[in-house]
């Protein structure tokens, strides 16, 4: 009752306003070399950051359903620390001009005469293949020219207008409508998306498997939980996600399993065929995300290319995998499904290379070249902490107790009873 989505129960207020402090931690690859990587040579990248956020969530709209579904959107805001921060929001970064780049990509097998246009128009507008702009400008955009250009050479090529931005979406806004399960008519079914967006399933993947929406929204799962996985949708990289159990452990006193990411998340069709519905593929360990990413040459993976395949590290220099720094975990309490830890991850890249008939991409070689990664992390602590400590740990354990207390109690008193029934015969 107590993990129900409803008003009078325990977990409502946590579902409704998440009371647990999220923190957005952004590092940016920076190119140190960008000269020599137009003339063909392998990038050289430094890690910059962290450029932490604090982020606080809250659901509006809240609509409950007759048929023991409610919807709902959340809204994320994102304020930033810089006593948490390595950098300011202020500091400069060489990095892709990702929408130049993108573009020249995206029109590589359009007529030559468009190629040139752009070119020209690159040329007056004086961009070049790498910018050197602020953090905060590349994450909540900038005023560029060249969309309007673009936009004018293909309409339709890039459907959006004024700024440009890697999360200019990303701040107050929400990550569309859900709609899920209750848990008032079937407990194990709490939590579980019904749709999104109105959408049973998505279309963006080749396969009706890839397509399909299941699991939870990443907030909370069924109570009641088995050691084996679970599955979340996440629009961010629109998709369901399955991540599968690593171990068992307690969490400031609460016992949690640790799921983490399969190796085979970000595999390809060749090397795991249930994601061939992802494909068109590329190495394994990188996921493209094109057709949901306005078919820009956009990737996903695990930062610095961890669980990926070697040659993706080997194309750039300066990236060191490691499960501590790079994986991502949930550490849920299994009796209720709520994440009491949790530190999700991932890395946005960019495909880049020499375009025929558009000069500013030089001679750059083919190469899935890394933005950015982030990590969401949050844990229950404070007065929240002790409240579901009490309630959902403690209590259970002393009324598990107590029944084993009242059956030993009860042994005896049915001996009696039997013994005082039989002298009474």
């Amino acid at each position: 009752q107590n993990v129900r989505i409803d008003p009078s129960s325990i977990s409502f207020q946590m579902w409704k306003d998440i009371p647990v402090p999220f923190y957005l931690s952004v590092h940016f690859f920076e190119v140190l070399n960008p000269k020599q990587v137009l003339q063909g040579a392998k990038p050289v990248l430094s890690q910059r950051g962290p450029y932490v956020y604090r982020e606080y969530r809250y659901k509006t709209n809240i609509t409950f359903h007759d048929n023991g579904t409610v919807s709902y959107l959340e809204y994320r805001n994102l304020f930033f620390q810089p006593d948490l921060s390595n950098g300011t929001e202020d500091e400069y970064i060489v990095v892709p001009n990702i929408l130049m780049m993108g573009a020249a990509v995206m029109m590589e097998k359009l007529p030559n005469f468009l190629k040139i246009l752009l070119s020209g128009a690159l040329a007056g507008l004086k961009q070049e293949a790498f910018m050197n702009r602020t953090v905060g400008e590349i994450m909540w955009g900038y005023e560029d020219p060249l969309i309007d250009a673009i936009n004018m050479i293909v309409p339709g090529l890039i459907p959006f207008k004024g700024k440009f931005g890697l999360f200019v979406d990303f701040n107050n806004s929400n990550s569309g409508l859900f709609t899920v399960n209750t848990g008032m008519k079937d407990i194990s079914q709490v939590h579980m998306v019904d749709s999104w967006n109105g959408l049973k399933k998505v279309n963006y993947w080749r396969s009706n498997q890839c397509n399909m929406i299941n699991g939870t929204a990443g907030e909370m799962w069924p109570p009641f939980m088995s050691p084996t996985s679970l599955e979340f949708y996440s629009p961010d990289a629109c998709r369901s996600m399955t991540l599968v159990y690593e171990q068992s452990g307690k969490f400031k006193g609460v016992p949690t399993y640790r799921f983490v990411a399969p190796k085979t998340l970000f595999a390809n069709g060749t090397d795991y065929p249930p994601n061939e519905g992802f494909c068109p593929c590329m190495q394994s360990g990188i996921q493209n995300v094109s057709t949901c990413r306005l078919n820009a040459p956009m990737f996903i993976s695990h930062p610095h290319f961890y669980n990926g395949d070697p040659s993706l590290v080997n194309a750039v220099e300066g990236l060191h995998p490691s499960k501590d720094q790079h994986g991502l975990f949930l550490d849920v309490h299994p009796m209720t499904g709520i994440p009491m830890n949790c530190s999700i991850k991932l890395q946005l890249n960019l495909y880049i290379k020499q375009v025929s008939g558009i000069i500013q991409t030089g001679k750059i070689k083919p190469v899935v070249l890394p933005l950015l990664w982030f990590a969401e992390s949050g844990s229950i602590e404070g007065s929240v902490l002790k409240q579901f400590y009490n309630n959902l740990v403690l209590l259970p354990s002393v009324l598990d107790y107590l029944q084993y207390i009242f059956l030993g109690l009860s042994v005896p008193l049915i001996i009696s009873a039997a013994v005082l029934l039989a002298m009474s015969q």
